[in-house]
């Protein structure tokens, strides 16, 4: 099933308190804005797909644990962005340097900071090029570091903050995180049942 896109004057004037709370009162829906401020409304994803995105998350959060240097956040986590869109990866990590310069009023809302790294698991009916531009948009809003990942194709893509695009193919191998993650390993084998 295709996103929707609602597009209209309304939509596009709300203010980032008014999408919040447009979102807090439709919590059954999977809902984010991009930079043309246009809502995107989403279907759920499939087990496999949850699944896949599950078992990436769940290796951050016990990578980022162990180091004590930033906080790991689940698929549900709206983050809002320089350019005002607001988009909840799979999974992403944020340093405590960053995450330390929010208000509590921020963190308690989709906060204002983008993640170092994160993390995108397509799912069976999601466009592969769509989710290409969504990590171009991480990236381009202070991303040091994405990995797409296609568990159909068996292929990750990774997005640097250099603006280079690497292609690994097969799930028989571990990815090893750099930069801001340095240290994080994703045994890939793990995200396929």
């Amino acid at each position: 099933m295709d996103s929707i896109v609602l597009k209209d004057r309304i939509t596009t004037r709300m203010t980032d308190e008014e999408f919040f709370w447009f979102c807090q009162e439709n919590k059954d829906l999977r809902i984010e804005r991009n930079s043309n401020l246009e809502i995107v409304i989403m279907a759920p994803v499939t087990t496999l797909s949850s699944y896949s995105s599950g078992a990436a998350f769940a290796q951050l959060y016990a990578w980022s644990l162990q180091s004590k240097k930033g906080l790991a956040f689940d698929s549900s986590t709206g983050f809002t962005l320089p350019d005002r869109s607001v988009y909840s990866p799979d999974a992403a990590w944020v340093s405590f340097l960053r995450w330390n310069h929010l208000s509590e009023g921020e963190k308690d809302r989709f906060a204002s900071v983008c993640p170092e790294f994160v993390i995108e698991v397509k799912s069976k009916h999601d466009d592969l090029r769509d989710l290409k531009a969504k990590m171009h948009t991480w990236i381009k809003n202070g991303a040091l570091l994405g990995w797409l990942i296609h568990p159909q194709q068996q292929t990750v893509f990774v997005f640097r903050d250099d603006g280079t695009v690497e292609e690994i193919q097969g799930f028989d191998r571990t990815l090893m995180g750099t930069g801001p993650v340095s240290g994080f390993v994703l045994d890939l084998s793990l995200l396929c049942i």
